[in-house]
């Protein structure tokens, strides 16, 4: 088929709709926020997508899986395998880095086990193997009277019972094995778990170093080698020696154990730092007393909350000293990864080899350069190999992953991506678009849900859902390429493209009176620079990915301006609107974050149902026990365990997912009861509370910033981040106003936003500066940028070409900085 047909979809506010996507093409759904776009996408395509891919398993493998639900929709013809990228941090594993996450680390590890030269990790010098007589005379330099065990190391790590070879060991006339650091008899049974991991050591000698051993020294020395294949280890009281017939210093009297990819995994015992196991970081628990009243003020404590240090003895490389000595092109494997994706490009492609070694290196230089340029090419070239990837944004995750599906190279596939865009600059926008064309020249379908205007006309096919939100949306406005939904008058997407709206460039700058400076900013790659920014003003940080914004903005001004003083600048406080959930359980939504929950239950609470029956404003709290179905707690959902799998959410078949019990809901107000005022959409209750003040304030403010679509009991933590951030932005907007103003801070606030939603967010921002304050955004949109007081440009590249101020001023001054790339991309929309 050549083209994938969907016939009557009713996921979420779908309205019944029909729509035929071309296979093998890019195609973009478009859209304002809650029109519609990800319930086609994700919910509908991709979810029927991933649910006969589960059909087709076996029925033993899909009692574990557990089938997901079949989308409401009569007829999906045309589907391939999907995948979804979407942007959900990759990992929040300390563990997992941007080399792990790329599998780029696991072929550095085997380039380093195949071609790496050791290098002793005392002296720095090249490490060379150790004959017998060597190791012998390393062993007599002991004290002595020094009691030692001469030890082969026979099974290292290894799950099993291993019985055969204890076996074997016993009919070879050997005595004893260490086991997981016992000393056993082989004459008694020795009964290991199977299913757990082991050492054994075989016990060649018992001696003591004194005149008239090395014969028989020589001699179990050799048999200890012969048995752990080239490497003996020596047991004193004070240590363990290991030694090799392969890899030792001769100076120091060193010896490296044998080097395989295990050794450079800071995943396993045999590469880790004994210190911090491998995370790099040491968590300071000395003081418990301190450390429980700190954990228990802290919301939601998670792990990752402990106050953490850089470990002392790998300094933060996660690796053992024998695995941090081993080289390739004289760096070890740790200064690679620290490199950034183009540096460590660079080095690779300039590294010098030997015959022998590139012959062995061949292949896996292929895959870790191919890799390399992937990353490159969706614009991740400042990432470090060694950058965590918890620390990771949406949109880097998501391009991260991006680039992995290019590496592996299939076709006839379905990709359904969200926004790729997000956190990229209009100088690395062409490379995305570049890598999505590449995608679908493999033979691949691309499903984009996109509000990028450089990528909705990049498209094959566009298929814009609208008109409006919620319930005002969740049809097929329009289809075809941009020109074509240009000429659709009813199309919101298509007022923008041609023209017949737009975000208009303000007519004058504010010129502010008052300023702050920020000196000597040098963390991560800023270069020692100075900012000043302007009060009561709308300032811009802006800048190509990896810059330096994020650092300037959140880990020098933010906190800088915390620890000042800032009522002599008639400053009450500074906040920042990140993009953080708002709420980490289901019971957290709109109304409870707002405060417009506690009036709904006040209004209910003064009904005269309610005033009959007895009920104060908390029995319409479903966090409270009373007006709550006690069956699920409130939750209108049970959640069942699934031990190693996901918990599974079932609606709570008691109150039918309405969370209050049945007195509780035959209480009304104008003819709805609680359940089905939480179920509105805020646009809906915006109407519906037109003469009650105090919610209509609130509710007003987040129908302004874009939110009308969200219902008022919907759980928080099924927000975007760009609509959590919304959300605290129209809290703080209602806010009453005090006698000082605020300085507020945002992190690329349009992420998710459709031109129409971007409009309206600059109304709001506008509307905090006009009543005095001061707002200070990280921004790539340039429908925002245009629209500041002052830029903050950096670059003029990412990471270590990066942080540096390129161009500061208004958007007429930064636009004609040549070295700009802000200002090459303003200059073409104001000029």
């Amino acid at each position: 088929m050549d083209s994938i047909k969907i016939r009557g979809a009713r996921v979420h506010n779908l309205k019944n709709i029909s729509v035929e996507i071309p296979r093998d093409k890019f195609v973009v759904i478009t859209g304002v926020s809650g029109s519609g776009k990800s319930s086609l996408a994700f919910d509908t395509i991709y979810a029927e997508g991933q649910r006969r891919y589960m059909e087709s398993l076996s029925s033993y493998a899909r009692q574990f899986l557990g089938l997901p639900d079949k989308p409401d929709v009569e007829l999906i013809e045309g589907l391939s395998p999907a995948i979804a990228i979407n942007q959900k941090t990759t990992n929040n594993n300390p563990r997992s880095t941007v080399g792990t996450v790329t599998e780029i680390y696991d072929y550095l590890r085997l380039l380093f086990a195949r071609i790496g030269k050791p290098h002793c990790p005392k002296c720095g010098k090249p490490v060379k193997s150790q004959s017998v007589d060597q190791i012998l005379a390393q062993i007599l330099k002991l004290d002595d009277g020094t009691k030692f065990l001469l030890l082969a190391p026979i099974v290292n790590q290894k799950k099993g019972t291993h019985k055969d070879v204890l076996e074997k060991l016993s009919a070879a006339g050997f005595v004893r094995v260490k086991v997981d650091g016992k000393i056993c008899d082989l004459g008694e049974k020795i009964s290991l778990a199977k299913t757990k991991k082991h050492s054994i050591e075989l016990v060649v000698d018992r001696l003591i170093v004194r005149d008239g051993i090395r014969s028989r020294l020589a001699d179990s020395l050799e048999t200890a080698l012969k048995f752990g294949e080239g490497i003996a280890f020596v047991e004193t009281d004070a240590a363990i020696l290991t030694f090799s017939e392969k890899n030792a210093c001769v100076d120091c009297g060193i010896s490296l154990p044998d080097i395989t990819p295990q050794l450079f995994s800071f995943n396993s015992p045999k590469g880790a730092c004994p210190k911090c196991n491998g995370l790099g970081k040491i968590f300071d628990v000395r003081d418990w007393s301190t450390m429980f009243e700190w954990m228990a003020a802290v919301h939601d404590f998670k792990t990752t909350d402990l106050p953490e240090d850089v470990c002392p003895a790998c300094h933060g490389h996660r690796l053992n000293p024998e695995a941090l000595s081993v080289r390739v092109g004289n760096l070890n494997i740790a200064q690679v990864v620290d490199m950034s994706v183009d540096a460590c490009k660079k080095f690779f492609s300039t590294l010098e080899l030997d015959d022998t070694d590139k012959k062995i290196a061949a292949q896996v230089l292929k895959e870790i350069n191919s890799r390399l340029q992937f990353l490159c090419d969706v614009g991740l070239d400042y990432l470090t190999l060694s950058r965590k990837s918890a620390t990771l944004s949406g949109g880097e995750s998501q391009r991260i992953r991006l680039a992995t599906q290019i590496g592996s190279a299939l076709t006839g596939v379905l990709y359904v991506l969200d926004e790729p865009s997000i956190g990229l600059h209009q100088h690395d926008n062409q490379k995305l678009l570049a890598t999505l064309k590449n995608l679908r020249d493999l033979g691949n379908t691309l499903i984009v849900v996109e509000h990028d205007e450089e990528t909705i006309r990049a498209a094959d096919h566009i298929v814009d859902i609208g008109r409006g939100a919620g319930k005002s949306g969740g049809e097929v406005i329009a289809q075809g390429i941009a020109d074509e939904i240009s000429r659709v008058e009813k199309s919101l997407t298509g007022d923008y493209l041609s023209g017949r709206k737009k975000i208009l460039v303000p007519l004058t700058r504010r010129q502010s009176e008052q300023t702050l400076t920020f000196t000597d900013a040098n963390k991560n790659n800023l270069k020692n620079i100075s900012v000043t920014l302007p009060l009561n003003a709308l300032t811009l940080i802006t800048g190509v990915s990896g810059s330096g914004k994020s650092t300037l903005v959140e880990e020098i001004i933010y906190p800088r301006l915390r620890e000042t003083d800032l009522t002599t600048f008639g400053i009450s406080k500074v906040t920042m609107i990140d993009q953080d959930p708002i709420g980490r359980t289901p019971r957290s939504n709109i109304a409870t974050y707002t405060g417009v929950a506690d009036h709904i239950r006040k209004l209910f609470a003064a009904t005269n149902g309610a005033k009959i029956r007895g009920y104060k404003a908390g029995r319409f709290s479903f966090n409270v026990k009373g007006g709550r179905c006690e069956s699920c707690g409130g939750n209108g959902v049970l959640k069942i365990p699934m031990n190693f799998l996901p918990d599974v959410y079932v609606t709570c078949d008691v109150c039918k997912g309405a969370r209050f019990n049945a007195e509780t809901l035959e209480v009304k107000y104008k003819d709805k009861n609680i359940s089905d005022v939480l179920n509105m959409p805020v646009d809906e209750a915006l109407e519906f509370f037109a003469n009650v003040p105090t919610i209509k304030r609130m509710l007003q403010v987040l129908h302004d910033v874009g939110l009308g679509y969200i219902e008022l009991g919907q759980s928080a933590n099924t927000f975007s981040g760009g609509e959590a951030q919304r959300v605290k932005l129209a809290y703080e907007l209602a806010r009453p106003l005090g006698r000082a103003a605020n300085i507020y801070i945002m992190d690329e606030p349009t992420t998710g936003l459709h031109f129409d939603d971007v409009k309206k967010l600059i109304d709001v921002i506008q509307r905090l500066v006009n009543r005095g304050d001061t707002v200070i955004i990280i921004e790539h949109n340039l429908d925002v940028i245009k629209c500041a007081d002052y830029i903050i440009d950096l670059g003029p590249d990412g990471g270590s070409r990066g942080g540096e101020i390129v161009a500061c001023g208004t958007p007429e001054d930064v636009a004609n900085v040549a070295k700009s790339y802000t200002g090459q991309a303003l200059k073409k929309i104001l000029f």
